[in-house]
């Protein structure tokens, strides 16, 4: 507010005996005063004008104003004049009652399919055409899991209004589970099976080693509802690893190992295998044949049988050319033929493999 006054003698009228001063304008400003000499609402000016020892004589633009239009600055004046002199204050008035425009601004895109899946910061910025932006927030989204998750930020103008606005995102940062993978072995085959999690869109199983040299190859992609691959063309005797991958819309990955040992045409137990029970040996089928040769060494021929599944549940002790056996601790090797047509034809085909397997001390 600038006050100005005009001594009597100034303004050429004659001086007045008794009334030395000029008169006294007040403005009276009716309005909410925000912040930095902003108002943030509408503003109503009235003037007082006094002189208690003489008459006032003239005012200007002394009258009542509304002011409704935001303004960086209107200036008003007031003119009085009385016995004693003149006088004269102007005011600006800065009114600003639009909050600013608030935009959110994502540190980055989604991360996958639409989907945040780690966290988020957002920073808000905004426009104030009147007063200007002061300050902006910054948030941080980083769950819970949710489809229709939203973080919220806001800017303030210079005269104190506040603008908010909002960001609408999906955020999931859980990986889907993998609660099974087993193998079953086949004839230079493994046969895998596993679960997942309802979640899971995708599943990679990759092998290694893998095909034609390579340090691993993947077997098998596609989607959850499969829940089973059949891999071929496994060396009978080396050492595999299985590597499940689970993945869901957000791009969040579960991960599983299985290690297995490919077998031939003998499938368990598996090659050199340690056990603490009479194993039970399985082979693969051979197409026609009526009947197996088993046959077990441990140094010597110690056990033979023919049975006609391609299975064979061994003892803990059995009686084997009239002496008494037992499954020792030691090294195992087992083999076995086709037989086809009566068991006393004897009729064999050729040696389907063998294997061995280990009773531990």
């Amino acid at each position: 507010m600038t006050l100005l006054l005009t001594p009597a003698g100034a303004s050429g009228h004659p001086w007045v005996p008794g009334d030395p001063t000029p008169p006294v304008v007040t403005p009276v400003i009716y309005g909410t005063l925000g912040a930095n000499g902003w108002y943030v609402s509408n503003v109503t000016l009235n003037w007082i004008v006094e002189d208690p020892e003489s008459t006032i004589l003239e005012t200007r633009g002394c009258g009542a104003t509304t002011l409704v239009a935001d303004t960086v600055g209107t200036p008003f004046t007031c003119y009085a004049r009385s016995d004693g002199g003149e006088a004269t204050v102007t005011i600006r008035i800065r009114l600003d009652k639009t909050p600013p425009t608030v935009a959110a601004i994502p540190a980055r895109p989604p991360d996958a399919n639409g989907w945040y899946n780690h966290p988020l910061t957002v920073t808000f910025t905004g426009a104030d055409a009147t007063s200007g932006i002061d300050t902006c927030t910054q948030a941080t989204y980083a769950g819970p899991d949710d489809a229709n998750a939203s973080v919220g930020g806001s800017c303030r103008d210079v005269a104190g209004n506040q603008g908010a606005a909002g960001a609408a995102l999906r955020y999931d940062a859980t990986a889907p589970t993998i609660g099974l993978l087993v193998v079953k072995a086949g004839k230079r085959s493994a046969e895998l099976h596993w679960q997942v999690s309802p979640d899971t869109q995708l599943v990679e199983l990759a092998r290694s080693p893998g095909r034609k040299g390579a340090a691993e190859t993947l077997v098998y992609a596609g989607p959850s509802e499969a829940a089973s691959h059949l891999d071929t063309g496994l060396r009978a005797g080396r050492k595999y690893r299985y590597r499940l991958t689970g993945s869901d819309e957000a791009a969040n990955k579960a991960t599983r190992t299985v290690d297995f040992l490919a077998r031939g045409a003998l499938l368990n137990p598996a090659p050199g295998e340690r056990v603490s029970s009479p194993p039970l040996l399985i082979w693969t089928p051979v197409k026609k044949a009526t009947y197996y040769n088993v046959v077990l060494v441990r140094g010597r021929r110690v056990y033979s049988a023919w049975p006609v599944r391609s299975r064979l549940q061994l003892s803990r002790a059995w009686v084997y050319h009239g002496r008494r056996q037992h499954l020792r601790p030691g090294l195992y090797r087992w083999y076995v033929w086709p037989g086809f047509g009566r068991l006393s034809a004897a009729r064999y085909g050729r040696l389907l493999g063998g294997s061995s397997f280990i009773v531990p001390r």
